[in-house]
């Protein structure tokens, strides 16, 4: 089952994981005190970019019953989208800029162009999820409440729609967004209450008719003429925003390596074991500058949930330090590239849309689910003959071998 004692699995002692939170703390204090003027240009640059894009897109658009225009339109708008989801709303919500004062791009006044709202996620997303990330029970991005991604879940008839969740979720992500807030599994059971779900339910109604509004009915109808072949030009940048979504945050979170926890690893947990839980439940995939940019630079998903509010563009120089740690401590820096991290997401979503009585490794030592009880022994232990550590990295890669 999932990990319940997090120092036996990284084969650290309580001082060693103690020892790491503060290092974690000197990496963070470095990055703050250095935020100047340059990091505040590069916000402020990508913004610019950003409503150049969307303006050059939508002009296009007017002439979208020529094919290149209509292509070339929504090539613009969609990677616009994508900007303003991932390097722009996401990072913005998360604090990342708050140091600057600047309301127009502080986390309280920002409102994404998606169908959620952003009051709404930041409580699922920035509380829930980065606070108890990847314990189940407790965080609601494990599987969203549709997936099945971990054996930790029990399998339902249900579960064998699992690729085709997926693939649903990926074409409408933002309205998965929208409706997470809702806790739509708690309310069938009585676990939400009605007053607040109303609530909940008519912001996101109007969220949800705004950007439809928006997308298939001003911005369509201002092209005239051209109102049917701009509304799938919005709907296609749309889609194209939601499937890049997904498949960054899938490779950030469900890959080989990232980590499932219980709700006893939580208890009484400190600041070093939470940078712990972090770093191994997360996973990052690796990109050049443009496609770094592109993800919002998630692609260092291990360095944004050790630091969710340190700007994203620190993120590459803060990995070089992150790494270093790991193999201080010989334990895993899980990456790969970007095909490698969906495909394995995509092979963990369908293979657990069968039973585990189908499938080969246990619940403790299968690719998307490991725990402590996977070793014998889980205690640290330091080579005789060269006194280096062999810690985690070296279990796993002997285990592997077997």
């Amino acid at each position: 089952m999932a990990i319940s004692d997090i120092t036996d699995y990284a084969h650290l002692t309580e001082a060693d994981v103690e020892a790491l939170g503060v290092q974690f703390d000197a990496i963070r204090r470095d990055i703050e005190a250095s935020l100047g003027e340059d990091d505040a240009r590069y916000i402020r640059d990508a913004i610019r970019l950003q409503r150049f894009l969307e303006t050059g897109g939508r002009a296009l658009l007017f002439a979208s019953w020529f094919p290149p225009a209509w292509f070339g339109g929504t090539a613009l708008l969609g990677t616009a989208k994508i900007i303003e989801n991932m390097e722009l709303g996401h990072n913005v919500m998360h604090g990342q800029w708050d140091w600057m004062n600047d309301p127009e791009i502080h986390s309280s006044s920002w409102e994404w162009d998606i169908a959620g709202v952003s009051a709404h996620w930041k409580q699922t997303h920035n509380y829930i999820h980065h606070k108890y990330t990847n314990v189940l029970g407790l965080d609601d991005d494990v599987g969203y409440g549709l997936l099945r991604v971990t054996r930790d879940q029990r399998w339902r008839p249900w579960s064998v729609g699992n690729p085709v969740y997926n693939l649903l979720l990926q074409l409408f992500f933002e309205y998965g967004v929208a409706l997470q807030h809702l806790e739509l599994g708690k309310v069938t059971k009585g676990g939400v209450d009605r007053v607040e779900f109303v609530r909940r339910g008519r912001e996101v109604l109007a969220k949800v008719g705004k950007q439809i509004a928006k997308d298939y009915v001003v911005y369509p109808a201002l092209t005239g003429p051209a109102f049917p072949l701009t509304f799938t030009a919005n709907l296609t940048a749309n889609m194209i925003r939601n499937v890049w979504s997904n498949m960054v945050i899938f490779c950030g979170h469900f890959p080989d390596g990232a980590e499932k926890f219980t709700e006893a690893e939580v208890e009484d947990e400190t600041q070093g074991q939470w940078y712990l839980r972090q770093m191994l439940g997360s996973a990052n995939f690796e990109a050049g500058p443009v496609m770094e940019f592109l993800a919002g630079n998630l692609c260092y998903q291990i360095e944004h949930h050790l630091f969710p509010d340190l700007p994203s563009n620190r993120l590459r120089e803060i990995s070089v330090r992150v790494r270093a740690l790991c193999e201080r401590y010989d334990l895993p820096y899980t990456t790969g590239s970007l095909p490698v991290q969906y495909l394995k997401s995509w092979r963990t979503i369908a293979k657990l849309a069968l039973p585990n009585k189908f499938l080969a490794a246990t619940a403790d030592d299968a690719p998307e689910t490991a725990s402590e009880r996977k070793f014998t022994d889980p205690r640290p232990r330091i080579d005789p003959a060269t006194g280096t550590r062999r810690g985690l990295e070296t279990a796993l890669r002997a285990d592997a071998q077997v």
